[in-house]
């Protein structure tokens, strides 16, 4: 049997929720010991020594006859603070270390983006070029408040053809699709506030929200989208303020929202007035445009963020945010007020490449090459005895389970001792219920290395009782 992540303790629970009550209310009176122990099902000794703890930090001020008191002062912020403590395997800020630091030749199987030899270098440079020698070319200056007007142009353009009707004013820039989900939940939340994910998600949506030191509800995914029992159930309960989510080519799964779940999920998200946020960095992978929750919405609840790291260039940083008028109003004001806008450098580069016809050439050919890449390792990961949890219509994500009783974070460890990087499920878990998957990149599985090494850590975990 695998070993066991070991979770929080209950003090540690307990300082969590008083941290969250510190940070949304500085200097104000805490519960006492017997109230906090009551609302977190808790002993009083438990709370004694969660506010003992907070008290030797600083965080918590203790006065005699009175009780405790938020401290006022400014405390660094710490995300490893914020959440639950993780295991190393599925951490999801040291995995990102790990797959970012990793040396050239190590086998990058659990990473999120293609292989260098898979993008447009040729055509990247070529647009360089073209834009460095362009009269009228802004090289110097800031952009405008929303960036770089044609681009915008490009962009509304590219989402009225998958029906998500846009026009260049309700299209804001950003440098990413992070950066751009970071600054809507600026914008429309405060700290203490729920979030409402899929579970699993991509594992970066719950290091942004942590951030923004939110509450986090994971709701299960099925191969049809989040399960909408649970989702009405958490809106009930929670009073979410959003739900945030990846419709078309789902990561880490590889699933697309159905149009019945979208529907059902649209009216749902009216009754209990929660706004969505849809994550399409992953929709250019698929030829056929699969309607996704802006599409049926008309960006009225629903908040559409893109970029082109995964398809173009992480190295552009480029992305954008189209949402209702007076929402983009707001979003560009606080864009401005924490980075003063966005590279006009990289919006003339993605705008050249759009129009010239080179990424739409790139797209073409580089479709098929991923749908060639998922047969070749569907059929490997099912010859080790992994069972895909669905078949992806396109994309470059596989969410597989492992066989008997193996345990994806044993697995992970081992890999990374043999040069290989993997992604574990928990990962992406918020409920941490993900411990025997593991998310393969189809594009980085093209090395027989990366099945050899997988076997080898197969056959000498722990748990690979169960398959004898």
């Amino acid at each position: 049997m695998g070993s066991q992540i070991k979770g929080p303790t209950r003090t540690e629970t307990a300082m969590a929720a008083i941290r969250q009550r510190v940070a949304a209310a500085p200097g104000t009176r805490l519960p006492s010991i017997r109230g906090l122990a009551e609302q977190l099902e808790v002993s009083k000794s438990t709370v004694v020594e969660a506010y003992d703890r907070l008290v030797a930090t600083g965080e918590v001020v203790a006065k005699p006859g009175s009780g405790f008191f938020a401290a006022t002062r400014t405390r660094p912020f710490h995300l490893k603070d914020a959440g639950p403590q993780f295991d190393r395997a599925i951490d999801p800020l040291w995995i990102a270390h790990q797959s970012l630091a990793s040396p050239a030749p190590a086998l990058l199987p659990g990473s999120g983006w293609l292989p260098g030899d898979w993008l447009p270098d040729d055509m990247l440079r070529s647009s360089m070029r073209s834009v460095s020698r362009e009269q009228g070319a802004n090289l110097t200056r800031y952009s405008s408040p929303k960036g770089f007007l044609p681009l915008r142009e490009q962009l509304a353009r590219r989402l009225n053809e998958r029906g998500i009707g846009a026009d260049p004013g309700t299209i804001l820039l950003t440098d990413s699709a992070t950066r751009a989900i970071d600054t809507i939940c600026r914008f429309l939340l405060q700290p203490g506030d729920t979030v409402l994910i899929d579970d699993p998600c991509y594992f970066n949506f719950q290091s942004t929200l942590q951030a923004q030191r939110v509450q986090m509800v994971g709701i299960p995914y099925t191969e049809s989208g989040p399960d909408l029992d649970r989702f009405a159930a958490a809106c009930i309960e929670h009073r979410p303020k959003l739900y945030l989510t990846t419709a078309v080519l789902h990561n880490p799964t590889g699933a697309s929202v159905s149009i019945g779940t979208a529907h059902r999920l649209l009216k749902l998200a009216e009754a209990h007035d929660l706004v969505l946020v849809e994550d399409g960095i992953s929709a250019d992978f698929d030829s056929r445009p699969m309607p996704g929750l802006a599409a049926l919405d008309g960006l009225d609840r629903v908040i559409y963020v893109g970029s082109f790291s995964k398809t173009l260039s992480a190295s552009l940083r480029c992305g954008f945010i189209a949402a209702r008028n007076d929402w983009i109003e707001g979003l560009t004001n606080l864009t401005l007020a924490t980075s003063f806008g966005t590279s006009d450098l990289s919006a003339q580069i993605t705008c050249r490449l759009l129009t010239n016809g080179h990424y739409r050439r790139h797209l073409e050919a580089l479709r098929p090459r991923l749908a060639r890449a998922m047969a070749v390792t569907t059929t490997q990961l099912e010859k080790l005895g992994l069972d895909l949890w669905t078949r992806p219509e396109a994309g470059m994500f596989l969410w597989a389970k492992l066989p008997g009783e193996l345990d994806s974070a044993e697995i992970a460890k081992c890999a990374l001792e043999k040069g290989m990087m993997l992604a574990p499920g928990n990962v992406f878990s918020v409920s941490q219920g993900a411990g025997r998957y593991l998310r393969f990149n189809v594009s980085q599985c093209a090395d027989k290395r990366v099945f050899d090494v997988l076997a080898r850590c197969m056959s000498r975990s722990p748990g690979r009782a169960g398959l004898d």
